[in-house]
């Protein structure tokens, strides 16, 4: 057995039974200690959507701060990519149709998960030259006090997003182009290298600029193709949606799929998708200058509805409808095919740049949770420099593997920041359950919510009560 076939049965292990167990059990207690917000709330997502207000205490250093829909765009970078092609396709192709009600489920219990450590993440930020800094390392370090297992984390996401997400996104991406163009892969690869490193080297505020700008554009888009496809196939729908519930419990199998499996791979493509959990997103949130922390919570709940209630659900349907999911083709093979089919020969040609849009976004989001983890690690220079430089090199070796080493890898990593990130968010929830109290407190009276950093004398929250 080789090192990936190791790795693969940790992976087992891990996915069928303590992660999905995990997220299972916290969503449901999240939701509950939260009384449902990620459904009662919705109106009040899309109102802080633009209407954030901003930080009191942000320093003058900050005027070029990143605003609460820069920051969301950030984290919708990195959840709408390549999991939202061709990990959509490889949950139904392994786990039938079904594994597509049980990514839903666990958006929709998730969205409570993505709202804890985002709020968490505002309340734990720290100053950094030019904007805040924060995420799940941090409140481990200032909320728990324990920098062990912040750096533990932060290694992980380094290793796992900075790195071995980016072979996952970058590989997807090569293949589109070079199969769409007829060129070569490696050439690709390389344009690929230095278009990223432009983007990288520019710092958090390049980063945010893009990401405001191409995320909404590619989802959209994407969205009106699928609503295309829908209208087209109108009266299959009902058929489409009873196949995919009686798949989800076993009264209907296809695609080989079991009810366990549908289950497994709902969950762990659901999670690579959307993030809810895993700790990624609360990077990004933590970069906004918002007059509460609830505000950038609220929104991350809203970012996980995006990616899998609407872009996943956009594959899966596109998928479904074709009737192809029966046959050999896997990834982002199967969801060309399906293209193909709707679309004809300009199928292809969409998905070759939906692919480039959803995967050069998500390697830039990617990059920057690596980024903030580096400076948790360290504050020198060097190391922030050396990590762009072997961002550049990972990119490029995308060109070069084979998909399934890269996915094996990314799920180890995956796992142990859900399972680190999971507890600390458990152990500080406390302060995010007092939080969503005191906001719709404030918005009961008909204020703008402002946080009071006194509401916690204990918590060290220095940047929410420095201005620097």
């Amino acid at each position: 057995m080789n090192i990936f076939g190791l790795i693969d049965k940790i992976n087992g292990v891990l996915w069928s039974y303590i992660v999905i167990t995990m997220l299972v059990v916290c969503a449901f207690y999240f939701t509950w200690g939260l009384r449902g917000v990620q459904f009662t709330k919705l109106g009040e997502m899309f109102r802080n959507l633009f209407h954030n207000g901003q930080d009191t205490n942000m320093p003058s250093t900050h005027r070029k701060h990143i605003s609460s829909f820069q920051a969301f765009a950030v984290s919708l970078s990195s959840r709408v990519g390549t999991g939202n092609l061709a990990g959509v396709a490889s949950a139904i192709f392994v786990g039938g149709p079904g594994a597509i009600f049980w990514m839903w489920v666990m958006a929709m219990l998730g969205a409570s998960t993505a709202f804890m450590e985002a709020t968490l993440a505002q309340l734990f930020k720290r100053h950094g030259k030019t904007s805040f800094y924060g995420g799940p390392a941090f409140y481990m370090q200032y909320g728990l006090g324990k920098r062990w297992m912040g750096i533990l984390f932060a290694i992980s996401i380094i290793c796992g997003f900075g790195l071995s997400n980016q072979l996952v996104q970058s590989n997807t991406l090569c293949d589109a182009i070079a199969d769409t163009f007829s060129v070569n892969v490696h050439i690709v690869a390389i344009v690929l290298m230095f278009l990223t490193l432009f983007i990288i080297f520019g710092g958090i505020h390049r980063i945010a600029r893009f990401s405001s700008i191409v995320v909404p554009i590619m989802a959209l888009g994407y969205l009106l193709i699928a609503i295309y496809v829908l209208a087209v196939h109108i009266t299959e729908i009902p058929g489409i949606v009873m196949l995919i519930v009686k798949s989800a419990f076993g009264w209907e199998q296809a695609a080989g799929g079991t009810v366990g499996m549908a289950i497994t791979m709902g969950v762990r493509r659901g999670l690579f998708s959307n993030e809810a959990g895993e700790g990624s997103a609360p990077n990004a949130a933590a970069t906004a200058s918002v007059s509460h922390p609830v505000k950038q919570g609220l929104l991350q709940s809203l970012g996980v509805y995006t990616d899998t209630l609407l872009v996943c659900s956009c594959t899966a349907f596109i998928i479904l409808l074709s009737g192809l999911y029966n046959g050999t083709d896997d990834g982002i093979i199967l969801t060309s095919r399906a293209m193909d089919y709707h679309l004809g020969s300009m199928g292809r040609w969409f998905l070759t740049l939906a692919i480039t849009l959803f995967a050069y976004s998500t390697i830039i989001g990617n990059y920057f949770y690596g980024e903030s983890n580096v400076r948790f690690i360290s504050s020198k220079t060097w190391p922030l420099v050396v990590f762009r430089l072997a961002s550049g090199a990972v990119v490029l070796a995308g060109g070069y593997i084979t998909l399934q080493e890269a996915w094996t890898i990314v799920d180890l990593l995956m796992a142990i920041m859900t399972i680190l990130n999971l507890i600390a968010v458990v152990l500080l929830g406390r302060y995010a359950f007092r939080l969503l109290e005191d906001y719709l407190e404030q918005r009961r009276q008909g204020k703008d919510p402002v946080f009071d950093p006194d509401m916690f004398p204990e918590a060290d929250i220095e940047a929410w009560r420095t201005k620097q």
